[in-house]
Order: structure tokens, then sequence, then C-alpha cells
């Protein structure tokens, strides 16, 4: 890609193309034994039918869970190897999580590198104290932060060396529930390029520092102070947010989250672990474990099927039916049948990036139609062979009303290509009523191996179908065509991040009828209430710099149907927008990466 100058860190313009962008232990566990049953005719003399034998739950969390106390010896070392080993493996097999027991531990510097997610076992993050750092930079990347992506910080209080704790992160990095007794600075040694990311549910004590990174969401935390904005900084329910000011600068503040639920966490009672669920919330502002103890309730790690590498879809399939939730330890799952959730307030959490893989054309996950589940915390990594969904959260026609208990999709990730061929016609699908979607990054590689206009071809990224759903932290990027569909009535949107695909091969390959380009967010016509908050996408047409994008959002022409600070942006003029929203929104020009902005809509 064409190299931008950056300006100094006191006065960050507007910023370059995002990225050009470039480029364990299987135990396989028995499935339950099942015997044939005796035919009618023999059943008095027949032996007892034997039962399929019960899944254990709870159990040891593996090889790639790493757990320290303060007495632990070499912890620096400990980290200091799992670093070196994921610090540039982007799309390598290596998965770990690192977990603190409640304590205080001195002198850490834990750089995370890929699927590497780093947490506290405290029920606040305050009881797990690091003075020291938690840290991502660029180093591997020649400080370039836009590919620092796969990685999390949860649940912990730091303290930083220098006052300031780095974390120059790109999409899919959350930084949930940490306390930064001091400044968070979101950018790379040198202020080199950066590209997005996510906190919640945090209190950073100082300011935080965004410098290069062109956009962000804040939702549910408290500041001391927030530096600068680019293209497009978000926050809901954020104590010491800046005020409204989009898009001069372009900061975009609701006072509250109207719906939120915190992601699920592992913490230890005594020497019991257990899974933390924290409670709904409405109208949020700030964190929930302020005042003390998150409110909510908490299962039992026997409740749960550890599972493991290697691992059957049937056996997962079958502690499901048993009654058990999913803990999926760090590792790579083969699928050779969707994962099934009929139960409601079942929990799927994954650890260290639980990575799933659907073989032969088959969904990833799909659930029934019923309240409360939760999903967190893993990657879904499309298979060679096309599957027609990766992630399904209720079945065609879901109508049934949850809004007292929703479905959350939170840090789940879905990718089509990157670590080889994968396609997938529609990535995620959600048809349940209420649902909420905090944070996801569904993306189409745009390098990597197997990546082509047709190698790693997907068509749709996310299509809502049901109504009331609610996203918080949207970023999907690259499809073919639409990158999201909204079907369903009374839906919104607190910030959306997107890049059309760079590799489309020219004008024809993405033309949509009589329009130019799909919309990286459609709103159906048959929609007559709808409303979101920061939404842009960008547009990098690299093979074909001549194309042109009729806009970045399309959705009908009626009142009830809303938008606030929109933008789109052409990456160093390679292809244009024509307008921003529908026929309104001036086009972009030239190559000087500037956003054209709608403040409403319409």
């Amino acid at each position: 890609m064409p190299h931008f100058p950056m300006d100094s860190p006191d006065s960050v313009r507007s910023l370059p193309a995002r990225r050009s962008v470039l480029g364990a232990m299987a135990v396989t566990a028995a499935s339950p034994a099942l015997l044939g049953l005796s035919s009618p005719a023999s059943a008095a003399t027949a032996a007892p039918v034997a039962q399929p034998r019960a899944l254990p739950g709870g159990g040891d969390l593996g090889p790639n869970v790493i757990v320290f106390d303060p007495s632990t010896s070499g912890i620096q070392a400990k980290l200091d190897e799992v670093f070196r080993q994921q610090e540039s493996a982007q799309f390598g097999t290596g998965r770990y999580a690192l977990l603190f027991k409640p304590g205080t531990y001195n002198g850490l510097n834990a750089q995370l590198g890929f699927y590497t997610s780093i947490a506290g076992l405290g029920l606040s993050p305050d009881d797990t104290a690091i003075n020291g750092d938690v840290t991502v930079d660029a180093g591997w990347f020649n400080g370039n932060a836009t590919q620092n992506f796969w990685r999390s910080a949860e649940n912990l209080a730091l303290t930083p060396v220098s006052g300031t704790n780095r974390w120059a992160v790109a999409q899919a990095a959350p930084f949930r529930r940490m306390h930064v007794r001091g400044g968070l600075n979101l950018a790379p040694t040198g202020y080199g390029w950066a590209s997005g990311g996510y906190i919640a549910d945090s209190r950073i004590d100082g300011s935080v520092g965004p410098y290069s990174q062109q956009q962000w969401y804040t939702r549910d935390s408290s500041v001391g102070g927030w530096a600068n904005a680019v293209w497009n900084m978000v926050f809901s329910g954020v104590q010491g947010a800046p005020a409204q000011s989009f898009p001069n600068p372009p900061y975009t503040t609701l006072d509250t989250t109207p719906v939120s639920r915190e992601k699920p966490f592992l913490y230890l009672n005594g020497s019991e672990y257990r899974v933390f669920l924290p409670e709904r919330r409405t109208n949020a502002r700030g964190t929930t474990w302020g005042s003390g103890t998150p409110r909510g309730t908490s299962l039992p790690l026997t409740q749960f099927y550890v599972a493991r590498p290697g691992v059957s879809a049937a056996t997962l399939n079958a502690a499901l039916t048993q009654g058990l939730h999913l803990l999926l330890t760090p590792g790579i799952y083969h699928l050779d049948q969707p994962i099934q959730v009929d139960r409601a307030g079942t929990v799927v959490l994954g650890l260290g990036y639980a990575t799933l893989i659907p073989d032969n054309g088959v969904t990833a996950l799909r659930t029934a139609d019923v309240d409360g589940v939760r999903l967190a915390g893993f990657l879904i990594d499309a298979g060679p062979v096309n599957s027609s969904t990766l992630l399904e959260v209720g079945p065609t026609g879901a109508s049934a009303s949850h809004s007292a208990n929703p479905t959350t999709v939170q840090d789940v990730f879905i990718r089509i290509g990157g670590a080889g061929a994968g396609k997938a016609t529609t990535s995620m699908v959600i048809n349940s009523r209420h649902t909420i979607i905090d944070h996801t990054w569904v993306w189409r590689a745009d390098h990597g191996t197997g990546v082509g206009w047709e190698t790693n071809r997907a068509d749709y990224g996310i299509r809502v179908n049901g109504d009331d759903v609610l996203a918080t932290g949207l970023f999907v990027e690259h499809f073919n065509k639409y990158d999201v569909q909204w079907y369903g009535q009374r839906g919104r949107t607190i910030f959306f991040q997107n890049e059309k695909a760079y590799d489309a091969p020219n004008q024809a390959a993405i033309q949509n009828g009589n329009v130019k380009g799909y919309a990286a967010y459609k709103v159906a016509d048959s929609v007559t209430t709808h409303e979101g908050w920061g939404l842009g996408s960008y547009c990098y047409y690299n093979v074909d710099p001549t194309i042109v994008q009729h806009n970045g959002f399309a959705a009908p022409n009626t009142p009830g149907v809303k938008f606030h600070d929109l933008l789109v942006v052409s990456l160093g003029g390679q292809g244009q927008y024509e307008h921003v929203v529908n026929e309104t929104g001036a086009p972009t020009s030239g190559t000087s990466t500037v956003p054209s902005t709608v403040v409403s809509y319409p």
C-alpha cells in the first residue's frame, strides 16, 4: 500500500489507510457408548440395555491454560516464552490463556501476541493487581499495529511502570473489566498506524490516548480523559467521555447504553473454579464492579463440560443434551456437525481463542429460540468447503420475545480465509429477537493464505432477521456483497466499522443491479424502525482503483429509520464513494483520505 506520512501525536489528523493488509494438544474425548436395542421378540430374555455413559463436568483446564499465583516462580520467563511463540504467529495454531489468581504481582510485563488471553481470577479486577504492564505493541510488524488481532485482557488491575499502559491493537482484541491505575496508550511505539478496538466495563484512572487509532468503541466504563479522535470515536455509558461533537472532532457520545450484559468470566471462589454470569442492565453507565461485587449469578465448573481440542461435535452435543454448559479450552476444534444449543441459559465460553472449524460445509454452531444463551470468547474459522452459514442464533422464523433475558454474542469472531482457504455464504445469522451482539469482528480475510476474490468467497457478513436486536461494537469487513443486511424491525447499532473488499477485480464484479456496489450496511426496504450511531465504511479498491461505490449505507427513506454520525472514507483514493447514505452526503475524491460525513439522516 502507499505510505502516508504521520503527524506528531499531539496533532494527529486524518490518518492513512489502515492496513495494506499483508500479510495443542489433541486429546480425543470418547463419545458416549451406545449399544443396539434388542428386537421386541427377544426383549423378555435380552440383557439390560446399557445407557449412554454420563459425561463428567469440571476437570483440568488443559496444558494451554497457564495459571499463576503470587508465589509462582518464573512468571516473567513463562510470559516471555509464550510471547516469543505467539508474537508474529498470526495464522498459527497456538492458543493460550494466562490466568492470574487473586493477589498482587510485582514487576511484570505481560506482552501479548496472537491468540493469547490474559485474565484475573477474582470477582473484581481489583482482586488481582499487577504492578506492571499488559502490553500490545507492533515491533513484529515494523511499528504497524493494524494487524494486532485476536488477543484480550480481562479482569485485572494494572499500575503501569511508566504510568501509562500500551494497548496498540486492531480488531478482535477486547479490553474488558480492566482497571488501569494510570493512563492507556492505544497506539504503537512511534505512533504508527492502528485501526480500532473495544473497551467495556473498565476504569482508566488517567487519560486514554488513541493517537493514531482510526476508530474506537468504549462502553459502560469510566475514563479520566480522552486525548484525541481521528475518524470515529464512539462512547455509550462512559463516565468522563468527551461531549458529543461529531464530525469535528468526531466524537459520538451516548449518555447510556440501552441494554447490556457483560461477558461471562471464569473466577476462583476459594479453590473452586466458577463462571460468573453478570446480570442484564438497562440504560447502563459506568462499570458493573465499581461499587463492590458485580451483580449476577454463578455456576460451578462442575456444570460445564471442559472440552479439549480433538473432541468430537457429537460429544459436545451429548454434553449439552445432558444439561452441561461448554467451556472450550484453548486449541482448534474440527466439527463434522453443528454444535446445537437447545437449552435456555446455556453458556458456551471459550478460553484463549478456542477455534471452531466446520468441516464439509456444516454450520459451526446453532441455537434454538430460547432465553438467555451466552456465546462468548471463541473464533469460528470457515472450512474449505462452503458453509451456507457459520453461526445461527435462533432458527428461521424465530419469534419469541426474549426482552427480559436475551441471548448475547460477545467476543465471538468469524474468519473466512487467511489461515487457509475458507468459504461461507453468510457468516452470522441472527434470527432470535432481542439478541445482543456485543463486540464481534466478522472478517473475510484480505491477507494470509487462501485469499482471493473467489478463493475465500463470502457474500454476506451478518444478516439480522430478528426484531429488537442490538449491536454494540460491530466490526464487519471485506465481504463480496453486503457486509451487513438488516431485516428485523427496531434494530439498533452503536458503532460500526467496515472496509469494503479490497480485492474486487473490476466494477462489474461488485455491480448490484443498477447500483454501483453493495452497501456496507443495508437496511431492508420492509423495515420501518431502525437506528444507528457512529457508523463508518472505508474503501480501498487497490486491485482496480477506478471502482466507484455508490454509498456506504442504504436504507428505506422513512422517518422511523434514523442514522446519526455516518462517514465514508476512500483510503488514499483507491476507489471512491458517490454518497454516504442513499443519495445523501458528498462524494469522496482525490487521494487525501478525508471522510465524507453525514451528521443526521434523514
